[in-house]
């Protein structure tokens, strides 16, 4: 079989087994592969094409009177400089969105599903391909509206969930994950464990590690979009956290039990009366300096 014919179908991936084995007994085929090892190593952001053209220079270098390994380096060259723009320029096509302590904001996809990003968010996805992969990448919480189509994708730090055409809240944070089925059927995979299917109400939480058993809930939304939190029997620290996000402030404790379980809520627009709803109840008082917040036992 002829070189240009095998390299083109090795370029291709289109090679079946006579090929292959044809394709093996290249002279050039050790040279080949080092090409390919290389290229599974590019990295966009720092490509060079001077650089790349100059290595395939260096380790394929020409024989005397032989053009079709000039040819080959032209290819080659091509190859690389294809492969660097279109990673360079599919990368450049995520669209990402943050929102600050305290902010949150509302976000229409490109197929008119739709997103509430919570405070303290990031949301990522591929606007370039998303009608061949819905796929966000989501570090904090956000409800999902999502439009019937293809499989829909939330990608966290411990787990994807999997959606068609339904409502949702996921929730992202250190050493907390929860996802709240609101409508349709939601898949979750929780750190390679086997996909737990979620209905209407339901919802699956983890919380340093333990999986914690909710009641089925009969809510349309999350609480936090009318600017609520409530917790019921959540351990203190994640409380704390959750009002920082909010309120952009940090707190400092001294002589508080942050592992203590906390039944309650505080709102997202009063100050003074969300600290008080946290405190009091447990008996601590407060005091405030800029944006910190010192917590004591009474």
């Amino acid at each position: 079989m002829e070189r240009e014919y095998l390299i083109q179908k090795w370029l291709d991936h289109s090679l079946n087994a006579e090929e292959l084995e044809a394709f093996k007994k290249l002279e050039d085929y050790d040279a080949l592969q080092l090409l390919n090892r290389n290229l599974q190593k590019f990295k966009a952001p720092e490509f060079d094409k001077k650089q790349s053209l100059d290595f395939i220079t260096k380790n394929l270098k020409p024989k005397k009177h032989n053009n079709w390994n000039i040819k080959w380096i032209r290819i080659a060259a091509i190859l690389v400089i294809s492969i660097g723009s279109f990673w360079y320029f599919n990368k450049n096509n995520n669209t990402t969105i943050n929102t600050l302590a305290s902010q949150k904001t509302n976000i229409d996809l490109p197929d008119n599903s739709n997103v509430i990003l919570n405070s303290a968010s990031n949301l990522s996805y591929n606007e370039k391909t998303w009608y061949t992969n819905r796929k966000v990448n989501l570090d904090g919480e956000a409800f999902f509206k999502v439009a019937k189509g293809s499989s829909f994708d939330v990608k966290t730090e411990k787990g994807i969930v999997t959606v068609l055409g339904t409502q949702f809240n996921v929730k992202q944070r250190n050493n907390y994950f929860e996802v709240v089925c609101y409508q349709g059927l939601v898949g979750v995979t929780y750190m390679q464990q086997p996909q737990l299917q979620l209905k209407p109400g339901e919802s699956f939480l983890v919380i340093d590690g333990k999986t914690i058993k909710k009641e089925v809930q009969n809510k349309l939304q999350p609480a936090w979009i009318t600017n609520k939190s409530p917790f019921k029997s959540i351990p203190y620290k994640h409380v704390l956290s959750e009002f920082e996000r909010q309120y952009n402030v940090r707190f400092i404790t001294k002589g508080v039990d942050l592992k203590q379980l906390f039944t309650g809520n505080f709102t997202h627009d009063n100050f003074e009366i969300a600290l008080k709803s946290i405190t009091l109840p447990l008996h601590l008082t407060y005091s405030k300096k800029n944006n910190t917040i010192t917590l004591k036992r009474e």
